[in-house]
């Protein structure tokens, strides 16, 4: 079976420069944010987090096709999937404040681990997986 092809989008530098900048901030917010969920007395800002959601749901469609979009994505997704693990865990919190506290640290351990991984390979100029 043939695999699809994707056609890539060739990028003006200047607008290469633009979404790495974009990329870079959005992985500095998140990175706050991560830091403080896993550092005990330093919480980040869930404004911040918003912040660089909304920032990649807004730009993402300008990297349609190129190898930035796996990076919106890879963002997006780590903000909803961390979202959805802290909903799910919740509970946990009722049966006292230590399995709460440590499913939330694994949570956060999660989290920063995609943010490093993600920036890590922006600055190399590589896309994340699907």
């Amino acid at each position: 079976m043939d695999e699809p092809t994707r056609t890539v989008v060739m990028l003006d530098p200047a607008r290469e420069s633009s979404l790495r900048t974009i990329g870079h901030i959005s992985y500095a917010l998140h990175a706050i944010v991560a830091i403080g969920a896993v550092l005990p007395g330093t919480q980040g800002s869930v404004v911040l987090l918003l912040a660089a959601f909304i920032l990649d749901l807004v730009k993402r469609g300008d990297a349609a096709g190129t190898w930035q979009e796996s990076h919106f994505r890879w963002r997006i997704r780590s903000v909803v999937i961390a979202a959805i693990l802290y909903v799910v865990t919740l509970p946990l919190w009722l049966l006292l404040i230590a399995p709460g506290w440590l499913a939330w640290g694994l949570v956060s351990i999660w989290f920063a681990y995609r943010v490093i991984r993600g920036w890590l390979a922006l600055n190399d100029r590589k896309p994340m997986p699907v």
